[in-house]
């Protein structure tokens, strides 16, 4: 796992050294273990390593022998053993231990049919000399993140936009429709950011940029291609063995000790249960709940799951102040705007993580691949009123995180008129989504091309590699999501409740009675922390932020911190604001800072320098 950065120059011009150290600076803590540049000609590649598999031999940026291809990547091959037996007869034998240099040596034979042969989660910048073109490319879910920018002179692209912003000739710029994207739906998706010219390389897609600066892009792998398989009960249980199996086993290729995340559902215990049927050894887990809330949490059925399978358990009961500190440093590791409060407490817990370990086992895209969220299976009145208010989506993902009133009463005049483009990404997924699947079908498929790459995996890596932890999630390798997009409705969802078959297949692996349990997401209690004397606070910082004054109607927030004070819950819409604020003065006005992890007080992070 890793960080890269680089550029390629228009007009035959050279890269400078000094200023790639730059953007690798800003990804330092991707990377801890390593640093590498190399140039060639008008490429320049840079990379800050976190050392995992071929410890001794993986250095970056990795040149080929020719000296026509160069490489730097963040991620993992786990399929590399099997390409690399493959590779050494076709003469091509790896030079070093790095499942790394896989994808340099699949490319010097197969050319650009080589990302096919690809299973794990990948970003990486691969410049061809001799055919003049550098091909950036990103996994087929979208669990690691590439982003590029076109600027007068260069291409420019980094893991993190946080290392192109210190390329930039100007001040960073908003997307009004890309705000508009996350102040809705909590995140904005699709190929914009929230930065003008700053764009995203999307899941499953390569980028061929050639000498001229041309892009060619071209889209080698889609969820929306995978087929309805009629499957029964028995057939469908021993196929997801054989596939959870193949995949806990790529995925557990580690030259380090590997740690998971603990939450007490049902995919963190099936992690817990594979690891120990495939006798990963000593694995040390990590779980978290808070202290002086109503709130429940599940530390106590993460014991047992650890008890059970004989983790080395840290369970961590957090203070809400400890808790609500991290805000500005959660939001400095984002860089995209995502309101998922579960990125505080996950920050945490890779801290924590990180003092022990670089890799941790996490069960994202369960509920996305097998089902599992109540909004993939609304009875028929809400599903069929849904789409007559909000149609273009089959009544799904059809609400909002702020009110009508709120929107209008505190959006500027700029965002006012952008009602029509917040719906959007989920619009296009919906029509890309094959017709004839089930609406179930087309429900996951909106999620996986949304919600999970621009959401939930952001929290992922993001929160992880803010301590320079690995994070890997089995349930999203690609076989395992084509399985499980492709199964029957009757094996995912029965009587309203999701994971049918997942259970069914876990049912003997785990402790009695864990699966009978209701699901609970996890939550933060926001509205214990925005109330009383930092309430007001809160709203006197806000009007003095630059970013509120200038797209939303600064006069109105004294009337949002009324209504909270009256109890109206307009939590999501002050966390909104907050949020945007902090965001603002971070990469926007003052871009380079840096919040610490712990003692921060957020809303010193708000008003904006005189």
């Amino acid at each position: 796992m890793c960080g890269i950065a680089g550029y390629i120059m228009r007009d035959g011009a050279r890269p400078d050294p000094r200023e790639l150290g730059h953007m690798v600076d800003a990804l330092a803590h991707r990377g801890p273990d390593d640093r590498g540049i190399h140039t060639r000609g008008p490429v320049g590649l840079a990379q800050v390593r976190l050392s995992i598999i071929g410890l001794a031999t993986g250095h970056q940026p990795m040149v080929a022998e020719n000296g026509q291809l160069a490489l730097v990547a963040n991620g993992e091959v786990y399929n590399y053993l099997e390409l690399n037996a493959l590779l050494r007869k076709e003469g091509c034998p790896p030079r070093t231990g790095s499942d790394s240099e896989t994808i340099l040596n699949a490319y010097a034979i197969h050319g650009m049919d080589f990302l096919s042969e690809l299973r794990g989660m990948y970003a990486f910048a691969l410049d061809d000399g001799k055919q003049g073109h550098t091909i950036l490319a990103r996994d087929r879910l979208g669990i690691k993140p590439l982003f590029y920018v076109c600027l007068p002179d260069r291409i420019a692209f980094a893991s993190e936009i946080k290392a192109l912003l210190r390329i930039l000739p100007e001040r960073a710029e908003l997307v009004p429709a890309a705000l508009r994207q996350f102040l809705r739906n909590q995140y904005s998706s699709g190929e914009d950011t929230l930065f003008e010219g700053i764009k995203r390389v999307l899941p499953g897609q390569a980028l061929i940029i050639d000498r001229a600066l041309k892009i060619t892009p071209r889209r080698y792998w889609s969820a929306a291609h995978v087929a309805p398989r009629n499957l029964g009960p028995e057939e469908a249980r021993e196929a997801l063995g054989l596939l959870m199996d193949a995949a806990m086993r790529e995925h557990m290729r580690s030259d380090v000790p590997i740690g998971l995340f603990l939450s007490g559902g049902v995919d963190s215990a099936v992690l817990a249960a594979m690891l120990h049927e495939l006798g990963a050894g000593p694995v040390r887990s990590f779980s978290v709940g808070f202290r002086d809330t109503t709130m429940a949490d599940e530390l106590d059925a993460a014991a047992r799951i650890a008890t059970h399978f004989g983790l080395d358990h840290t369970p961590l009961r957090l203070d809400l102040g400890r808790v609500f500190g991290r805000i500005p440093h959660t939001i400095w590791a984002a860089d995209e705007l995502m309101r998922d409060y579960a990125c505080l407490p996950t920050s945490i817990l890779a801290e924590t993580a990180g003092e022990h370990l670089k890799v941790v086992f996490s069960g994202e895209g369960g509920d996305e691949v097998f089902a599992g969220y109540r909004r993939y299976s609304p009875r028929l009145p809400e599903r069929w009123f849904k789409g007559i208010v909000r149609p273009g989506s089959g009544g799904f993902r059809t609400r909002g995180q702020w009110s009508w009133h709120w929107r209008r009463r505190l959006f500027g005049s700029a965002l006012s008129t952008l009602s029509r483009v917040e719906r959007e990404p989920v619009l296009r997924a919906w029509r890309e989504s094959p017709p004839a699947w089930s609406d179930l079908q087309r429900r996951q498929y909106v999620d996986l091309s949304t919600a999970l790459p621009d959401n939930l995996l952001v929290k992922t890596d993001r929160m992880l590699m803010g301590f320079g932890v690995e994070g890997r999630v089995p349930f999203l390798d690609h076989r395992l999501v084509e399985f499980g997009l492709s199964l029957p409705d009757g094996l995912k969802v029965r009587g309203h409740k999701g994971k049918w078959l997942l259970k069914q297949w876990a049912e003997t692996r785990l402790p009695a009675g864990h699966l009978k349990r209701p699901k609970r997401g996890f939550h933060v209690p926001v509205g214990d922390w925005l109330r009383g004397e930092r309430l007001l606070r809160l709203g006197d910082r806000l009007v003095r932020n630059r970013g509120i004054r200038d797209w939303f109607k600064a006069e109105a927030v004294g009337e949002l911190i009324g209504a909270s004070r009256a109890g109206r819950g307009v939590s999501r819409e002050l966390w909104g604001l907050m949020q945007f604020a902090i965001w603002h003065r971070l990469f926007i006005e003052q871009p380079g800072l840096k919040p610490a992890p712990d003692e921060e007080d957020p809303l010193e992070w708000i008003a904006s320098p005189p």
